[in-house]
């Protein structure tokens, strides 16, 4: 199972979609579109030794979010909007989601209200990732070598080039150039 399988299936679609109140096959679509660029964004802004540090912290401090599988009413959604803040360049959920939607992606309404949610899970699968799940912090995390080999790993199962734009040509075709663009203001 790849990394990005892996992380898949440890998102709750079924009571995601219970506490928001749609069908946990749209839930699952779209779970499926914004995972990658999640990660494909974390990855992006772990170029950045000083972004490196700070998503290394907020995934320790979200790893506990799977212990025992996700439990959605303990997913801090402040905290997720803060989040979609950093790792898009300052744009908030509403920002993202509409984007993504107008380049292709879905329903922005449930875009938006999956943001939030999906960001700690995804932070929390990294925190686990970085500590080995045995809880001792990875070696190399410092540096931020091991985060960019655990994001590299979960976008593995993608296959090809990592980089933000690809991810998001491999979810939304063509537009993707203008809507990573937007959400990163410019920097790619």
């Amino acid at each position: 199972m790849s990394g990005l399988e892996d992380l898949l299936a440890q998102i709750p679609t079924s009571d995601i979609a219970n506490k928001i109140g749609v069908d946990e096959a749209d839930v699952n679509q779209a779970v499926q579109l914004l995972v990658p660029v999640l990660v494909g964004g974390l990855h992006e802004n772990a170029q950045d030794p000083d972004h490196a540090s700070k998503i290394e912290s907020a995934a320790d401090s979200n790893a506990s979010l799977l212990d025992g599988g996700v439990n959605v009413d303990h997913v801090d959604q402040q905290e997720g909007q803060q989040a979609i803040a950093r790792i898009f360049g300052g744009n908030d959920s509403a920002q993202v989601a509409s984007a993504l939607a107008g380049g292709g992606g879905g329903n922005s309404d449930l875009l938006k209200q999956l943001l939030p949610i999906l960001a700690p899970i995804v932070l929390a699968y990294i925190g686990k990732q970085l500590t080995g799940k045995s809880g001792a912090p990875a070696t190399e995390a410092a540096g931020g070598g091991g985060l960019n080999d655990v994001l590299g790993s979960i976008l593995g199962g993608m296959g090809g080039n990592k980089s933000l734009g690809s991810v998001l040509g491999n979810v939304l075709g063509s537009k993707a150039g203008d809507i990573l663009g937007g959400l990163l203001g410019g920097k790619k």
